[in-house]
């Protein structure tokens, strides 16, 4: 056990990391054309911030959550997602108080406990945005769009946006009466927490994955069917902003998302490349969070995509994420004189831009340039101790085999426009 990662975690190698760092430049790159700024929050929060803010009666905080006593007796909790600590950090900072629209992105680590499976870990990562200050619904689609943009950069292709309106407290009271009405001969069919939610919070239970529960709720009333006028309104300029934007969509009535803080505006980002979980960035609406957590009334929006599916999401489509270039060049020594004379080289290189390594293991020559190779070095400089007195290095274009005789004063002027720095 001391070796193994936990189940449900996973090691990053230095083989694998080019891809994540590849999308989280991606990420930046967009959030910044968009003009969210970066947000970063801790790791764990008090429980109350999830239990009050995601929803008791979601699976998240009834069946999932890493929770545990600190040594002053507190209930702390590793955020299992990104929206309640930024809203908590809004809150704290006063945030509200500046101009708004604000609008933050985060990439983060969360943690569920659950079946691990594929694209879902216990720890995975979460790449997320978060607008405060704005209700108009032009700005859901720009959230939208945000992410639609990443799938176009990407290239990755047969990603559907699916969409809802999930109702206001206002619209939801009349349907909460009617879906109950509907469960109320059903309930001892129900698994035992749909059971537990039919007062609380009866819309959780068409979230539910039990097959038995799916079967019974399959003719539920819609919450499309009993919006008020300001939600359906404000469901109408969505889908006429998408229609600007476009951004084909298909309306999906029975989507109600995971997490008890939504209104309004639901959405899914949908795969069929990576199994069961098909869901690859859901989002929406939550114009109640801010005050529900003890800040003024805040509309917001916001969404958070998976990073393991997002890189599970490219394998199964094919795109070959960029590899990291390797070394501009390995330096292989001979002798104790030009081993020191190449540190001092290293060190001059580094300092002016030039990705450089040399041997620390004492290797033959031979050695020394299969591991160059080994590090894809583009270039590869022997020095020996002759070579030191001479002041003059070789130097090897490893893909042409091409070589060449520099001065070592030259070094760096020589290498820059060989790289064209």
């Amino acid at each position: 056990m001391l070796t193994k990662a936990p189940k449900g975690t996973k090691d990053v190698l230095s083989t694998e990391s080019f891809k994540w760092q590849y999308l989280e430049r991606i990420f930046r790159e967009v959030c910044e054309s968009f003009g969210y700024k970066e947000i970063r929050t801790p790791v764990f929060e008090h429980t109350e911030l999830f239990e009050r803010g995601v929803g008791e009666t979601t699976d998240v905080v009834q069946k999932e959550m890493y929770t545990f006593e600190d040594k002053a007796g507190r209930s702390i909790t590793l955020k299992p997602e990104g929206t309640a600590p930024v809203v908590r950090a809004f809150i704290e900072h006063k945030l509200y108080s500046g101009a708004m629209p604000l609008k933050f992105f985060y990439i983060t680590p969360c943690y569920r406990y659950e079946r691990p499976q594929a694209g879902r870990l216990r720890e995975f990562h979460q790449f997320g945005i978060e607008v405060f200050g704005s209700s108009h619904p032009a700005v859901d689609v720009e959230v939208m769009s945000l992410v639609y943009n990443i799938y176009k950069i990407l290239g990755v292709e047969g990603i559907e946006l699916s969409i809802n309106n999930i109702g206001c407290p206002k619209c939801r009271t009349e349907y909460n009466k009617k879906l109950r009405e509907f469960l109320k001969d059903k309930l001892d069919s129900l698994c035992e927490t749909c059971q537990s939610r039919y007062e609380k919070n009866p819309m959780r239970i068409l979230d539910c994955k039990n097959e038995r529960c799916q079967t019974e709720i399959i003719d539920a009333p819609l919450m499309v069917d009993y919006l008020c006028n300001e939600c359906s309104d404000h469901f109408e300029k969505v889908k006429e902003y998408l229609e600007i934007a476009g951004i084909e969509y298909k309306v999906d009535p029975k989507i109600v998302r995971g997490l008890d803080y939504y209104t309004k505006t639901a959405f899914e980002f949908i795969s069929n490349e990576i199994g069961s979980q098909s869901t690859v960035c859901g989002g929406g609406r939550y114009d109640g969070l801010v005050e529900e957590l003890g800040g003024p009334q805040t509309p917001a929006v916001g969404f958070g995509m998976g990073m393991e599916r997002l890189l599970l999401t490219l394998e199964n489509n094919g795109i070959e994420v960029p590899r990291e270039k390797g070394l501009d060049i390995f330096i292989v020594t001979i002798g104790d004189k030009a081993d020191k004379e190449a540190f001092r080289l290293l060190n001059n290189l580094r300092k002016n831009g030039i990705s450089a390594d040399k041997d620390y293991l004492e290797r033959s020559i031979k050695a020394q340039f299969k591991y160059s190779d080994k590090l894809e070095s583009e270039y590869t400089m022997v020095i020996g101790d002759d070579e030191v007195d001479k002041g003059i290095v070789s130097i090897k274009n490893m893909k042409t085999g091409e070589q060449q005789e520099v001065k070592l004063n030259n070094l760096i002027d020589e290498l820059k426009f060989k790289l064209g720095r």
